[in-house]
């Protein structure tokens, strides 16, 4: 592109900083614009907090098996933030999210529940950093479950928030340390205690 004077110049590039949010909205898929406050952002936006904080674990996880589960539920939480900034009467058709990402997580749920001596009460969170960081984004997963999301995501949130605890667990069995709470203050309790 050049000037009148003849001289070169850049095309103008496209920026992130596209300041349409400054007012206090954004964009749902489609372009229908509502308050950055709506309950569907919010919902979206936990997500996606939920995502990052799936990626601090998995950066500082050793194992790779457990680092490669983190990042296969990260692609699904791409859908799932997708499907929930896409509105139900918005131009774009919606996400499906079925019932086999459901499945999937439920059957690691099962795997690592048969480990033998795995912990099954509650637990104080913090002797191991990947075990701390994966019980940390099983707190962000519960908070997006009380967003008030679809039924299919719902069940994926709350299938995703009791593996995120057995993988924190499994962690530490793993490393020897045992986490219980029960076993430190000299309680005991039903096993599967509701602690998650």
């Amino acid at each position: 592109m050049s000037d009148p004077h003849g001289e070169e110049r850049a095309a103008p590039r496209r920026s992130i900083a596209t300041m349409r949010g400054d007012s206090g909205t954004t964009s749902l898929a489609g372009g229908i614009r509502v308050s950055k406050g709506a309950l569907r952002v919010e919902a979206y936006g936990t997500v996606d907090e939920l995502n990052a904080a799936l990626g601090c674990a998995r950066a500082i996880c050793d194992q790779p098996d457990t680092a490669a589960l983190a990042r296969s539920v990260q692609q699904d939480l791409f859908k799932i933030a997708s499907a929930l900034a896409t509105p139900p009467d918005g131009p774009k058709p919606p996400v499906p999210i079925d019932a086999s990402m459901v499945d999937r997580l439920t059957a690691e749920v099962h795997r690592i529940e048969a480990i033998e001596g795995m912990l099954s009460d509650w637990a104080v969170s913090g002797d191991l950093p990947d075990a701390a960081a994966f019980n940390l984004a099983r707190t962000v997963c519960r908070r997006a479950e009380r967003g008030g999301v679809q039924p299919e995501i719902l069940a994926y949130l709350n299938r995703l928030s009791d593996l995120l605890w057995l993988v924190a667990r499994q962690l530490e069995h793993g490393a020897g340390i045992n986490s219980s709470l029960r076993e430190q203050t000299g309680k005991r309790g039903a096993r599967w205690s509701r602690a998650w």
